[in-house]
């Protein structure tokens, strides 16, 4: 029998997505047999993690609490005229770090799913159609996960912003074949996509 604590903190651990009962223990009992500082840091960051964050109320994006805005709709540098299009507030973070992108974000908040019970009034999709007339925006690219709910998604959004803005220009992000990826071990999927995306040499 494990001491109550310890299996109060695997319990606890084992709640997080990705975490097994096995590793939920590895977890708890390194934390036990470590600094307790290490306990207590990460204590203080998970009990500061809902009053330090929230959404924008533009873009939708994570932002500090004491933030109005997103740093990345408030700038100055950035094209206002453009709006990338994501599912979730991570997938800024990925196309940041790129820096290839210099427009703003809007996000969504998931992905239309009539299985799990996510329908288009759920979304901030009336929020995106709102801020396109606002802000002047020229092209909203579609950057929603290549998945059969994203793809739902993606095709509901060029209708209705196609119905909003006839004149509004829509783009999707390029799909198709990873760099370093045989043929031979690419789904049918990426391979049609990579088809259909194919460019002019």
């Amino acid at each position: 029998m494990l001491p109550q604590a310890l299996t109060r903190a695997i319990d606890a651990l084992s709640r997080l997505p990705g975490v097994g009962p096995r590793t939920a223990e590895r977890y708890a009992y390194y934390l036990f047999k470590t600094d307790p500082q290490i306990s207590d840091e990460i204590a203080e960051a998970l009990n500061q993690l809902h009053s330090g964050v929230k959404s924008c109320p533009v873009t939708f994006a994570l932002i500090d609490a004491d933030a109005d805005v997103s740093p990345l709709y408030s700038d100055p540098g950035r094209d206002k005229t453009t709006i990338m299009v994501v599912e979730e507030a991570l997938d800024i973070y990925a196309i940041e770090s790129t820096h290839a992108y210099h427009g703003t974000y809007h996000v969504l908040g998931g992905a239309i799913s009539p299985i799990d019970g996510v329908t288009p009034e759920q979304l901030h999709i009336g929020e995106l159609i709102k801020r396109s007339n606002t802000d002047n925006v020229k092209e909203i690219i579609i950057a929603t996960n290549p998945s059969v709910e994203g793809e739902s998604t993606a095709l509901y959004l060029e209708k209705i912003l196609h119905e909003q803005n006839p004149n509004l220009k829509l783009t999707r992000l390029a799909r198709g074949l990873p760099l370093g990826v045989d043929l031979s071990y690419a789904d049918q999927i990426t391979l049609s996509a990579a088809l259909e995306n194919r460019t002019s040499l």
